[in-house]
């Protein structure tokens, strides 16, 4: 079974940077397109961007120009680099599946706040 573990949120202040990892098990992760979501509170589960298994990216137009996806397949883990935060970026952020649509069990997110 594949395992998602999230990791890299806290709490910066508007403007600040953080960088999130997903470590996979369970699969050959090279070969996977690589989704990060966001979940607000109140709100819908969202898209961020995605990161395909030959290095295409695509991005949610609200963090297009200030969010990175990237992986690194020797650590089967794949990575957000946050940059120029804004309050609105406030949210648990989890990693999945790109291809397929969010085909593997959810992992515990990691909370991104964003606060002065």
């Amino acid at each position: 079974q594949v395992h998602l573990v999230e990791s890299g949120g806290g709490l910066v202040q508007p403007g600040g940077s953080l960088r999130l990892s997903c470590v996979v098990s369970g699969t050959i992760f090279s070969i996977h397109a690589m989704d990060w979501y966001r979940q607000a509170p109140g709100k819908q589960r969202e898209w961020v961007a995605r990161l395909s298994s030959i290095g295409n990216t695509n991005y949610a137009d609200p963090v297009k120009g200030r969010f990175t996806i990237s992986r690194d397949n020797a650590k089967n883990t794949l990575y957000l680099q946050m940059n120029s935060l804004k309050v609105e970026d406030t949210a648990v952020y989890y990693c999945n599946e790109g291809q397929y649509g969010s085909i593997w069990p959810w992992g515990q997110g990691t909370q991104v706040t964003v606060s002065s």
